[in-house]
């Protein structure tokens, strides 16, 4: 019997399944997705890839900020940019008062995560569809696509919440308090819809910025010229994330497109360039649970069952990447302290991810 399934491969999930297995315990990373990363996420095309996804890191912490320092040594993240402008209605472009450095993957913001997942069992194209206590006193869950059934001693679900809600309310007040699902029903997201757009190589100038922040937009919240970031781009293209309440009017549209598109000629004429509008492809992603607008107020949310059942991700504390590692790390302890009690140190995370690329962080 495996110790321990973490549902959800996004940097939450993949930082506490490799503090566990750090510790000792063996552990299964279950994700439902083709890819690792949740929202630091990267889609291949037209002979490029783009962030479509979280775009770019800002650390803030000491945990951030350390983990970036380790991926610039191994050439895995780079500065992108200092910058970020803004545009406000009815004003014209205004550069950042102070100057940040953004990092980057050039090989795509999905790497971040792809570098937590060394050493890891990890299960891919398979989508948890029920989770039942078993009377041996474990965890059963169920797989979709395979049909298969894993028996584990205790699960974390590093997964957005009201899909956490949608796989465990099923078991009833039986198994859950009813506390605990309140709770998790109680965190809220907004949504987003990003549109990537390339253009021809010949277009004409490219904006002096890479990435802008529209203020009080009804329908966008940020563009970035995305292929900036790429080892010698072939062609110039661009990610333009809409609103909250711009996604939340297109959400369960069957086709993207048309919003894509309005979201295209909205930033055209926004920023005075037309050839926006025109581009030579296009693909849109919905996201559902793009930022945590009513977040959990703190790091894990523990169903408090006999068996260990955990819940974690950046609606913890809602503070993005830097939240979810720090839930990642918090779950992992919780889990640990409701089952064996091995050692276990938040530092000793980052020591041992560092040696795995044979550096020292004394």
């Amino acid at each position: 019997m495996t110790d321990i399934a973490v549902i959800g491969a996004g940097i939450a999930g993949l930082v506490c399944a490799q503090q566990l297995s750090q510790a000792g315990y063996s552990v299964v990373v279950v994700e439902k997705s083709r890819g690792l990363g949740g929202r630091l996420a990267t889609r291949r095309l037209h002979g490029t890839w783009a962030d479509h996804g979280a775009c770019y890191l800002k650390p803030k912490g000491e945990l951030l900020g350390r983990f970036v320092e380790i991926l610039r040594s191994r050439h895995i993240l780079e500065v992108w940019t200092e910058e970020v402008y803004e545009l406000t209605a009815g004003a014209s472009i205004s550069k950042p008062k102070n100057r940040s450095p953004r990092y980057v993957a050039p090989g795509g913001m999905s790497a971040i995560a792809k570098s937590l997942a060394p050493g890891l069992e990890i299960l891919l194209n398979q989508r948890v569809i029920a989770i039942t206590p078993t009377p041996e006193n474990s965890w059963c869950l169920t797989l979709e696509s395979s049909n298969e059934e894993l028996t584990v001693k205790a699960i974390v679900l590093a997964i957005p919440a009201p899909q956490a809600v949608m796989l465990l309310e099923s078991l009833g007040e039986s198994v859950l308090d009813a506390d605990f699902l309140d709770n998790l029903r109680s965190v809220e997201f907004y949504p987003s819809i990003s549109a990537i757009a390339g253009y021809p190589s010949t277009s004409q100038s490219l904006p002096q910025w890479k990435a802008l922040t529209f203020v009080d937009d009804a329908d966008l919240a940020w563009i970035g010229l995305d292929s900036s970031k790429r080892p010698n781009p072939q062609q110039p293209h661009f990610v333009v994330q809409s609103s909250a309440d711009f996604a939340q009017r297109h959400l369960e549209a069957q086709d993207l497109q048309p919003a894509g598109q309005l979201m295209l000629q909205r930033a055209a004429e926004s920023l005075s360039l037309p050839w926006l509008n025109t581009p030579e492809w296009m693909q849109v992603h919905r996201w559902r649970y793009a930022f945590p607008s009513r977040p959990w107020h703190e790091a894990f949310l523990s169903a408090g069952t006999p068996l260990p059942l955990i819940c974690c991700g950046d609606w913890c504390g809602g503070n993005l990447v830097e939240g979810a590692m720090h839930s990642g790390l918090a779950a992992a302890n919780e889990t640990n302290n409701q089952l064996r009690h091995l050692p276990l140190d938040n530092v000793n995370f980052l020591n041992v991810f560092a040696r795995s690329f044979n550096l020292s962080l004394d």
